[in-house]
């Protein structure tokens, strides 16, 4: 049952993020808005993100993560009420997304650190998949979905259903979730195990480098592709919705597929390296290669196939590096970690829509500044996947951890 409130917690988180980009032609028209001013205030929602998550990490190893996790709900989902007064401009949006940036910026990493204390070490892969998936299918289901609120009640109208949904979701998790059995603190050993040298591991840093990477293609979807697909493509709100939610769709199929197939392998005794690290590569990898077809492809079949690919498959690979990072963590360990990591790859999403608007603006053409903006962001992703292919090793760096605090350095 937890499990799958959490799961429904990141359907929601999901939603939240999305609904801008969906509404961004209204919002633009009505505001006044050009490209690089949507982008900023596209941004705005990330820009105590990093923060957030950095701080809910530290507590998430201090207090118990379903009490933060309520926490984090109310305070998205009462950012989004004000948007509901006729009078709320522009600049009361853009404060109404900071707050509810904040409040979402720890939802991977303290759902991820939730979900952890129900299942052993080395059976975590498949319920860090679940989380991810879990904000995938909020693209599924959702981004049809908002797109039909959107055109049927208004921008405003559907952030204030969001908000609604959010404390439906809070009531429900007061009444069935918690934390499980496997939160436990570190072994007097590792007690005093330094979060830096844990902080320089391969693992922690080629996973966090790689997810920096997802993340600037994942802000890129949320923000800019309803945009490229209705401006570029010639597509209506509706049409957008269920366009967009494919490569949520496919994050779904490859994040259970990965996860099974990671957790298969490490059932039998494969090495991370092999069944997180260089599995997760090759799917950004991937990724990167779709994004760079995106604007290069004409036929609807071939772009929705490289869209897919492109959002969804390195989206995959978030579940494989978080089960990484807490595999080479000491028990209760885990949640700074999982957080910090986040905060920093949560930067890209800070930067990425406002650069992209910047891009388009700048571009002999918009055709051509979305161009450079998918280019950019399939680059970066093979960049990524090929990092963590090479750095991400939890049996290694674990080893050293465990030498180190046993040495008592």
């Amino acid at each position: 049952m937890a499990l799958g409130l959490l799961m429904v917690f990141m359907m929601v988180n999901f939603a939240d993020k999305a609904v801008l980009g969906l509404a961004g032609g209204s919002v633009m028209a009505e505001f006044g808005l050009s490209n690089t001013g949507f982008g900023l205030l596209s941004s705005a929602f990330y820009l105590l993100f990093s923060l957030s998550a950095a701080a809910a990490g530290w507590l998430g190893d201090r207090l118990p993560s379903g009490s933060l996790l309520v926490g984090l709900a109310v305070t998205w989902s009462v950012a989004q009420l004000p948007m509901l007064l006729p009078t709320a401009g522009v600049a009361v949006l853009a404060a109404c997304r900071i707050v509810l940036g904040a409040g979402e910026g720890p939802g991977i990493p303290l759902a991820t650190h939730a979900a952890f204390s129900w299942y052993p070490r080395r059976a975590r892969s498949l319920p860090a998949t679940m989380i991810v998936a879990g904000g995938a299918l909020g693209g599924v289901v959702g981004l049809p979905l908002l797109a039909l609120a959107i055109d049927g009640w208004g921008w405003r109208i559907t952030l204030g259903a969001l908000g609604a949904a959010g404390l439906l979701w809070v009531l429900a998790w007061l009444r069935w979730g918690g934390t499980g059995p496997h939160r436990a603190a570190g072994p007097e050993a590792a007690a005093g195990l330094p979060y830096r040298r844990m902080l320089r591991t391969g693992t922690w840093l080629g996973s966090t480098a790689s997810a920096f990477t997802v993340q600037w293609a994942l802000a890129l979807m949320t923000a800019w592709l309803p945009r490229y697909l209705g401006q570029q493509r010639g597509l209506g709100t509706a049409a957008i919705g269920v366009l967009a939610a494919l490569p949520m769709a496919g994050s779904v199929v490859l994040a259970l597929g990965g996860g099974a197939v990671s957790q298969w392998l490490l059932r039998r005794r494969v090495r991370g390296r092999l069944a997180q690290g260089l599995l997760g590569g090759v799917l950004a990898v991937a990724a990167g290669c779709g994004l760079l077809l995106v604007t290069r492809v004409d036929a609807t079949p071939v772009l929705i196939a490289v869209l897919v690919v492109g959002f969804a498959a390195g989206n995959a690979q978030t579940p494989l590096n978080n089960a990484a990072i807490a595999d080479v963590c000491p028990p209760g360990r885990s949640g700074l970690m999982l957080g910090s990591s986040y905060a920093l790859a949560a930067v890209a999403a800070l930067v990425a829509p406002t650069v992209t608007g910047r891009l388009i603006d700048l571009a002999p053409s918009p055709a051509a500044g979305f161009g450079t903006a998918f280019d950019v962001a399939g680059l970066l992703l093979v960049a990524g996947g090929l990092v963590a292919a090479v750095t991400v090793d939890p049996e290694r760096d674990r080893a050293r951890l465990d030498r180190a605090a046993g040495s008592g350095r």
